[in-house]
């Protein structure tokens, strides 16, 4: 795989990157760079352009004025949506992720725009924070194991017709609809509440998102004692 080159971009540090979630983007170039993919990684702030020619966006976690300002500009900007619409492959977490539907509240308490990459609705729960370990069973059609992750979000989330759930949680609140799910996918996107960040927990689901941009059925083998090691003692933890 020496001759392929993935470009990744980790979209709005410096608003959406409030809960480590920036580790995400590491886990995804180191995962790369040990199957030998030369890796081009573009950090894009808010006052830049989205770029269109990305193989794997990454986007997280942020306050709630943050997401609102993220959501405006990425609208505005428009370069994610084409990219999606090239065959691009996208990663949300939290914030990031509920600007990936259709709409959520913001900060104001007002209805705000999404992209409308995934079809789901975010609301603002008025019960107690979901705040803790999360363990549950990614969508079989996946092949992936358990998931572990954090989640700390107000937000509930409500999955259309043209999503699936990325997990059925064991532990945990997940989208916050009381029905046991957790984040969203369709072919190209993928939504989670997870932080942990929750791909160094979960090493499989940045693999998944590399041999989607590739367009491949399998990668080479790494050592993943150190990630097993992690994923291990958390889920330990959590049950």
């Amino acid at each position: 795989m020496s001759d392929a080159q993935l470009r990744l971009v980790w979209i709005y540090p410096d608003l959406l990157s409030t809960y480590g979630d920036q580790g995400n983007a590491l886990v995804v170039e180191r995962r790369a760079r040990q199957r030998g993919l030369e890796v081009q990684r573009v950090d894009v702030r808010s006052d830049q352009p989205i770029p269109t020619s990305g193989d794997i966006y990454l986007i997280g976690g942020g306050e709630d004025r943050p997401q609102r300002l993220a959501a405006e500009r990425l609208l505005r900007d428009g370069g994610l949506n084409r990219a999606v619409a090239n065959g691009a492959i996208v990663f949300s977490v939290c914030a990031g992720y509920q600007i990936m539907g259709h709409e959520f509240v913001n900060d104001l308490g007002e209805r705000s725009a999404g992209l409308g990459l995934l079809d789901v609705v975010s609301t603002r729960g008025e019960a107690e924070r979901c705040v803790g370990d999360v363990l549950g069973d990614i969508d079989e059609r996946l092949r992936l194991p358990q998931l572990t992750g954090f989640e700390n979000h107000q937000g509930i989330t409500h999955l259309g017709q043209g999503v699936r759930p990325l997990a059925r949680v064991q532990l945990g609140k997940g989208n916050g609809t009381g029905d046991g799910t957790e984040g969203a996918w369709n072919d190209t996107v993928f939504g989670t509440y997870m932080h942990g960040p929750v791909l160094a927990r979960n090493p499989q689901i940045a693999d998944l998102l590399i041999k989607l941009s590739l367009d491949v059925n399998a990668l080479p083998g790494v050592d993943d004692r150190w990630y097993e090691a992690l994923r291990e003692e958390r889920i330990t933890a959590a049950t």
